[in-house]
């Protein structure tokens, strides 16, 4: 009986060992795949913000349009308010009749007043606006580099970077690449204070480079990495415009061809992205060929409708 009782126990024990182990080997492969999640997240917002800030250098919007907010002169506002209270002193009739509304409460005209007042202040701020829709196409842009917004941009990034830097340790990620990430950013910073384009737009690229480093190192899928890669290889040509280098920009393109190539064979791609992949393909080339012209804002135009279709994919 004795014996019974204590092999009872035992097994006891023992479920109870095996039940908490399963339960404490679920919970960390949940926390490991939350932490994979959040780190994933972070450095898919650094990479948007890196690649606005690269087309910030030369006014470019993956959008082809923007609502634009514009303020009326005061003349054209006040002229507007003029023509309405035409029309509605127009349209109100007689006004007053006989002598008795003449005589009437000086109080309820002076709250009629204050309420009119009130009405047409609220009217003007209003009516001072004007929405419109303003293309922001390559070759309709006149604009200068917004500077203030770029360093504004990057200084609103550093608060960002201790959490991203965290979350890469705890991936066990490459130290190195995270310090020189880091230190990469700084850099950045420098040149972007003295409004240095070239070296801007040189550092940025330099910054986006660990961005695929840190996906292959959180083992992401393969599509998303590789997208990032030729965006990459666009990148470092687009960064070389200015120093209209055509033989290094030519060299940066095919490398984006070499890389985005290995998405046309790939098994694992569903039917609709593989039709906006040919596509991103052709555009590749077509690229490639505003290269061989030797054109600035051909390449401009070539590379905004290409970044759209990828950032479709």
């Amino acid at each position: 009986m004795k014996n019974i009782r204590r092999i009872g126990y035992i097994v006891l024990i023992v479920i109870l060992l095996v039940l908490s182990l399963t339960i404490y080997t679920n919970a960390s492969k949940d926390n490991s795949q939350n932490q994979k999640e959040k780190t994933f997240s972070q450095i898919k917002y650094m990479e948007g913000k890196l690649a606005s800030l690269l087309n910030t250098m030369n006014n470019i919007e993956v959008r082809n349009y923007s609502v634009v907010t514009s303020e009326l002169s005061k003349e054209t506002t006040k002229k507007s308010g003029s023509d309405n209270s035409s029309s509605k002193s127009s349209s109100g009739g007689g006004g007053s009749s006989g002598g008795e509304s003449s005589g009437g409460d000086s109080s309820g005209g002076q709250s009629s007043s204050d309420s009119s007042g009130q009405e047409a202040e609220g009217e003007d701020s209003q009516d001072n606006k004007k929405f419109e829709l303003k293309s922001k196409g390559v070759l309709t842009n006149t604009e200068d580099i917004n500077w203030e917004s770029v360093k504004s941009e990057i200084e609103t990034l550093y608060t960002s970077i201790p959490s991203i830097t965290i979350d890469l340790y705890q991936l066990d990620i490459n130290q190195e690449d995270v310090l020189a990430f880091n230190t990469e950013f700084d850099k950045l910073t420098n040149v972007a204070k003295d409004e240095k384009k070239e070296e801007t737009l040189d550092e940025l690229t330099k910054v986006y480079e660990y961005i695929p480093k840190f996906l292959s190192s959180s083992e992401q899928e393969e599509l998303y990495t590789t997208l990032i890669e030729t965006k990459l290889n666009v990148f470092k040509a687009y960064a070389k415009l200015d120093g209209e280098n055509w033989q290094e920009i030519s060299n940066h393109v095919k490398s984006a061809i070499d890389s985005f190539s290995k998405l046309l064979t790939s098994t694992n791609i569903e039917a609709r992205e593989q039709y906006n992949i040919s596509k991103a393909y052709i555009m590749l080339n077509e690229l490639q060929n505003a290269v061989n012209l030797q054109d600035k804002a051909v390449f401009l135009i070539k590379y905004k409708n290409l970044l759209e279709e990828i950032n479709n994919i």
